[in-house]
């Protein structure tokens, strides 16, 4: 393949479709502060233990799909596959936590080396939410209604499902693994080798096979409600209790798990049936444990992380940008008074297209490609006259206007 090829799995974002993009990031940005998420962002690159110790040896993400490196210093890196781990590095190294609860936005590019589908790709991007230090549910509900409210200023709030299900606490984890292993055991010889391996090590990960001989044997497991105590019952009976005064509807889901034994209690899911067989757009849930298991204090953390190039996908067509206004200087004496115009023109506000080359006809082509909505006139006549011609370039109606009153006239059409 050509060197001056992007590569496989990546992409350019062209003007319309970082537009697009843009109108997501922006959106989910304005949202989530009008819950008080601060933004922030961590490095595109960590040490590779923050993510080995967050996701897992045995995760696919870490076995097959993370992009490390060894740098010139010797040191291995990971470009970061997903923002909790960062970010949980950061409230750690930071001495966050004694400013808790903290509630964090960010959003950028994420790195996996998988096969490139609708939607995904190898460089990827998210936004992404996290509440740090609210054990109660409501800090559930909370990231819950974010993410719907995001959706719905996003206008596919309708296209999606929340699906929802619960981990309950250590105790009621401690008795479905049990089931599930000895369900599994019964079964060895039935499972891929990925999942006999992760059977030892990992069994929840097992609920998250793609291995179709794999599936049909978890359609008939466990399911992990049947093993939760009181209090998570009761945890969750709040989440659910909650979501309903909001509004907020929800399917339960018993197969949504997260295999890494710092989940608990609440695990969900915005999916949709619109963009292939990679529903989901939109997913998170509780990691009390994780701050713990990489070294940090005790944390109780819930959030969660959206696809943007998904997201965008489902939105549809982006925002247009604004229309701008062409200054069309016709002469060399005009450009002068035109770079003079636009600035002052910017200065307010106003997006301008300055014409820089060819006859008349060919800048205001120029105008109409852009979409501008007024062409400023300004040729000697005009300014021997201190006035410019003003064309509407909709209608093709033509007027003059003085120059002192211009630019006042142009931000009041605005």
């Amino acid at each position: 393949m050509s060197a001056l090829q992007p590569v496989r799995g990546t992409r350019d974002l062209l003007p319309e479709e970082s537009r697009r993009h843009r109108h997501v990031e922006e959106t989910a940005r304005q949202v989530a502060e009008l819950y008080g998420y601060e933004e922030v962002a961590t490095p595109i690159f960590e040490f590779t233990e923050v993510f080995k110790r967050t996701l897992g040896d045995t995760s696919d993400i870490v076995t097959k799909e993370m992009y490390t490196f060894e740098d010139r210093g010797g040191e291995q890196l990971t470009l970061r596959p997903e923002a909790t781990a960062g970010i949980m590095r950061a409230l750690i190294s930071g001495g966050l936590a004694q400013h808790l609860p903290l509630k964090f936005f960010c959003a950028g590019p994420m790195f996996r080396y998988e096969r490139p589908q609708k939607g995904r790709y190898r460089q990827f991007h998210q936004i992404d939410i996290e509440l740090l230090g609210v054990p109660e549910p409501l800090g559930d509900v909370e990231v819950i209604a974010v993410g719907a409210h995001i959706l719905e200023a996003l206008g596919v709030l309708g296209k999606t499902t929340l699906e929802l299900n619960t981990l309950g606490d250590a105790e009621s984890r401690a008795a479905y693994r049990a089931a599930l292993v000895a369900y599994l055991g019964q079964r060895l010889d039935e499972l891929s080798a990925d999942s006999r391996a992760r059977l030892e090590r990992n069994p929840l990960r097992v609920l998250d096979s793609k291995d179709e001989a794999d599936k049909r044997i978890v359609a008939e497991a466990p399911v992990y409600f049947d093993y939760l105590n009181e209090s998570s019952r009761a945890f969750f009976e709040k989440v659910k209790s909650a979501l309903e005064t909001l509004g907020i509807a929800f399917r339960l889901n018993p197969r949504i798990v997260r295999g890494l034994d710092y989940y608990c209690h609440t695990v969900f899911e915005f999916t949709t049936n619109e963009l292939g067989a990679q529903g989901a757009v939109l997913a998170g849930g509780r990691y009390d444990g994780l701050a713990e298991t990489m070294g940090g204090p005790a944390t109780a953390s819930v959030g969660w992380a959206g696809g943007i190039e998904r997201l965008a996908m489902l939105a549809g067509e982006s925002v247009s940008p604004a229309r701008p206004i062409a200054v069309v200087p016709i002469g060399p004496q005009a450009e002068s008074a035109a770079l003079a115009l636009a600035r002052d023109l910017r200065r307010r506000g106003m997006a301008v297209e300055l014409a820089f080359h060819g006859n008349l006809s060919r800048r205001l082509k120029r105008a109409n490609k852009v979409k501008a909505r007024i062409a400023v006139l300004l040729g000697d006549n005009e300014l021997g006259r201190k006035v410019a011609g003003l064309r509407d370039l909709d209608t093709g109606a033509q007027s003059e206007v003085a120059l002192d009153v211009l630019v006042d006239r142009l931000a009041a059409e605005r």
